[in-house]
């Protein structure tokens, strides 16, 4: 049997830390941090979407990231990936056209790419924007699609709230709104992996409406993909055994 990865030092969990003030710049998820968040599913309503296609898994490359901490982190690899699974589960129901939806998606997959820790790191999604200009031909040989104008100004704009726009953020957003809108979004249901339960999803604080299934399968989707690492499976294997469990074919 292959054994979980073990906290560095083997010292307190993420949630244990949190909950005293004392998370560390680089956070990994550890096995009790990972029961607590199961242990807390939200409700079920019982509903799904019927989509016509499982959304694709996109993986951000770990040399894609600014730091190989961050990479390994909880705004790693596998948030990346979810979140971009995410954001196509909730862009037709906006709008966006599949086009349109991919490449928001592979843009998503790369929106903490330049985190140089797992604190607030204001700037963050200005720097992934510059990254993704500047690298389109890596997401066009990985995911098969480019990042567009559309895509690259929500990256810039995820980590800045509405109330603190500076002129030009809230010109670029009056542009392409939907999009921003849709990846705070996707990020925001993400947030089931972070260790306390105060900091987890709010659909009253997001600017466009998400089917209340999403927060079921967003929570699983953490909890299945995080469970598979712990338990030996790379960042891919994980992935998909947790998009299979929450949308089988």
């Amino acid at each position: 049997m292959i054994s979980p990865t073990p906290r560095p030092g083997g010292g307190p969990s993420l949630h244990e830390l949190a909950g005293t003030g004392r998370l560390p710049d680089h956070q990994v998820m550890d096995r009790p941090t990972l029961d607590w968040i199961a242990r807390h599913r939200p409700a079920d309503p019982g509903v799904r979407a019927r989509l016509p296609h499982r959304p694709l898994l996109l993986v951000p490359n770990v040399s894609w990231f600014a730091r190989t901490q961050t990479a390994t982190s909880i705004h790693g690899v596998r948030h990346g990936a979810r979140v971009a699974v995410l954001v196509q589960l909730l862009a037709p129901s906006h709008g966006l056209t599949p086009g349109r939806g991919l490449a928001l998606a592979a843009a998503a997959a790369c929106h903490d790419c330049r985190r140089l820790n797992d604190r607030d790191d204001p700037g963050h999604g200005r720097r992934a924007a510059d990254w993704l200009t500047q690298h389109t031909a890596s997401l066009q040989a990985t995911f098969r699609t480019a990042a567009t104008t559309e895509a690259i100004t929500a990256v810039a704009l995820h980590d800045v709230p509405h109330n603190a726009f500076a002129r030009r953020e809230e010109r670029a957003y009056r542009q392409h709104q939907v999009a921003v809108d849709l990846l705070k979004a996707a990020d925001a249901l993400d947030r089931y992996r972070l260790p306390l339960a105060r900091w987890w999803p709010d659909l009253n604080h997001l600017r466009l409406q998400v089917p209340a299934w999403t927060t079921v399968l967003a929570h699983d989707l953490v909890v299945g993909s995080e469970h598979a690492h712990l338990y030996g499976a790379t960042d891919t294997q994980a992935l998909e055994r947790a998009l299979q469990a929450v949308m089988p074919e």
